[in-house]
């Protein structure tokens, strides 16, 4: 267990690193390299087991790969339950593994809820376990969280993280396409949905025993970059709070599009990179460089996405 604010933490790491970005893991069975789907063991799509081994020793591999290179790492726990119950081990298992690498973890979860439901989410992705045979380290640093229920939903969240010195990045604008029908609507004062959220979640982030010394709260946001003069509202909007940017790669936002998410200071945003990175090895300008070792595509891959973010945020 920590006493260190998490907002605190991430920027210690987002110094320690030189880099503002978080790679996502992302992980199909059917995307897998050939090195690992078609070993021993591993080659059999249809038995659960074998799948999930395959898809578990991909996700060692890369986070062994891109731990030296940047501070976050963001599991996305769907791709884990599509496995069932040992798919759920299996993610907290890699959430221990990332973490023993020094990575500051975010656990893609999106959950919401209200009272008994929202409280045990929290318990079960933000509290350290209470039970004498769980090991603490297999909870993330943070997770993302819907505010869809309000305040009534997303508190018990907010609680634990103030708690035990966690993370909460709330949904406020994100990358799909559709989302603009709803994040997008006006108000009756002329305000976006997400404008309103924004609003709420700096209200949030606010509150007694979340600011950390660094001047951000652990209370952050998601948000996707739409165009420069909205993504610029929000940011104006919640100063105090860490924006986790997705949609960078593969979904079509570049470092012109990111830049907006900062601070003027070039500080307050971590931007992810999911499928452009652990997938780069189909990537043809990385194949072309070297062949089979996907491995090498991947760190390559990275170290190409460090530095577009890294341009980002130069003034």
């Amino acid at each position: 267990m920590t006493d260190q604010n998490f907002a605190d933490r991430l920027s210690a790491a987002i110094r320690a690193k030189r880099t503002s970005t978080c790679v996502g893991i992302d992980p199909l069975y059917e995307r897998l390299p050939a090195d690992i789907s078609e070993r021993a063991g591993f080659d059999d799509e249809s038995d659960n087991e074998c799948a999930l081994d395959a898809v578990r020793e991909f996700c060692r591999a890369v986070i062994k790969i891109v731990a030296p290179l940047v501070p976050v790492v963001k599991i996305n726990a769907a791709f884990f339950e599509t496995y069932y119950g040992p798919g759920l081990e299996a993610y907290f298992d890699l959430v221990q593994e990332a973490r023993s690498r020094g990575l500051i973890v975010i656990g893609d979860v999106k959950r919401g809820d209200v009272g008994h439901s929202s409280a045990a989410y929290a318990q079960a992705h933000l509290s350290h376990p209470s039970l004498r045979d769980a090991d603490e380290l297999m909870i993330p640093d943070a997770i993302t969280v819907n505010p869809y229920f309000g305040l009534d939903g997303v508190k018990p969240f907010i609680d634990a993280a103030r708690r035990d010195q966690k993370g909460v990045f709330v949904l406020v604008q994100t990358s799909n396409e559709s989302a603009v029908n709803i994040q997008g609507a006006k108000l009756a004062d002329g305000q976006t949905v997400a404008q309103s959220i924004a609003r709420m979640v700096h209200e949030w982030s606010g509150d007694d025993g979340l600011i950390g010394s660094c001047g951000y709260s652990s209370i952050g946001a998601v948000v996707s970059p739409r165009d420069a003069a909205s993504t610029a509202v929000l940011r104006s909007l919640m100063p105090r709070c860490f924006f986790l940017v997705p949609g960078f790669g593969a979904q079509g936002r570049d470092s012109g599009d990111v830049a907006p998410c900062f601070n003027p200071d070039g500080g307050g945003a971590i931007v992810t990179a999911s499928r452009s990175v652990i997938y780069a090895y189909e990537e043809m300008k990385y194949i072309e460089l070297y062949a089979s070792e996907w491995e090498k595509c991947v760190e390559r891959a990275c170290r190409d996405f460090i530095s577009a973010v890294a341009s980002a945020t130069k003034p």
